[in-house]
């Protein structure tokens, strides 16, 4: 076992999916699948149950994580106490909720890495803060905004719900449908108004706030939910995701800083990746 196989596990623990995983480690995908299999060799255990879509720890893959954690952390620490004391870099970075944990992760991982002696506080969008990563609607005076990600919404449907068989869904198909209402969401701003225009009342069954507990109430079979559309739901197998005929849900998200700010090193760093991310953009 080495701290490599380790790193490995919990990266595919903590994204769901090998593929998720191999992205965030910048690491081929057989090359990860060949670790993690000589891990659960060495182990005499299967540490995750494949499924078609994405993998689920078994219980002794809980357990590993724990420890995987601790062990992860210890190294860190005994790394550091040899490297010579830098100055530390004090960045208070607002983020809203639902942009995505894969793709977060990823930024955040080379950001934190791009600026020696980064301290990184992750703060609500209304708190005080050297940058934040929020939507055009929130930005205040005197901010520059950056766009990062163009994200599109779909429904997710229970896995068998009758509407899962048909390849688009219309706004008639939300009369007296079983809903989840989630807020903030620009989605939702944009979604509900339309149906009240066209005389369509949704059976509004939760008002939420996070899309995983969206999720987890549709995969129970609640109700139906806007989503934004990141990969790593397409994985699921719980739920079903289909889009809306003739009407496009939509919202951009991009970095939002001071113009006061502009030239400090951290923030120039942090919007140098932003500035790449955003040339992605369709």
């Amino acid at each position: 076992m080495d701290l490599r196989q380790l790193n490995y596990f919990v990266a595919v623990y903590e994204n769901g999916s090998i593929s998720a995983a191999a992205r965030a480690c910048n690491v081929a995908q057989p090359s990860l699948s060949k670790a993690l299999q000589q891990l659960e060799d060495e182990l005499g255990v299967a540490l995750f149950s494949r499924q078609s879509r994405g993998v689920t720890a078994t219980e002794d893959g809980e357990r590993l994580y724990g420890h995987a954690g601790r062990m992860l952390s210890q190294m860190q620490s005994l790394r550091s106490s040899f490297r010579q004391s830098v100055k530390r870099v004090q960045f208070r970075l607002g983020l809203i909720r639902a942009l995505g944990v894969e793709r977060m992760s990823q930024l955040l991982r080379e950001f934190s890495a791009g600026v020696e002696g980064l301290e990184l506080h992750l703060v609500e969008p209304e708190d005080d803060s050297d940058a934040r990563i929020i939507t055009p609607k929130m930005l205040k005076a005197g901010e520059q905004f950056l766009p990062i990600w163009t994200d599109h919404f779909l429904v997710a449907l229970p896995a068998g719900h009758p509407l899962a068989l048909k390849q688009y869904l219309q706004l008639e198909d939300f009369d007296r449908l079983a809903l989840i209402k989630r807020t903030p969401c620009d989605a939702w701003s944009q979604f509900y108004p339309e149906l009240i225009r066209n005389g369509i009342q949704p059976d509004i069954r939760a008002d939420i706030h996070t899309i995983e507990y969206a999720l987890g109430l549709v995969s129970a079979g609640v109700g139906a939910a806007l989503v934004p559309d990141f990969e790593v739901l397409r994985e699921r197998q719980d739920v079903v995701l289909r889009p809306l005929e003739n009407m496009t849900l939509q919202r951009t998200i991009g970095l939002a800083y001071p113009r006061s700010k502009s030239g400090q090193p951290a923030l120039e760093w942090l919007r140098n990746l932003c500035q790449q991310r955003s040339h992605e953009l369709p």
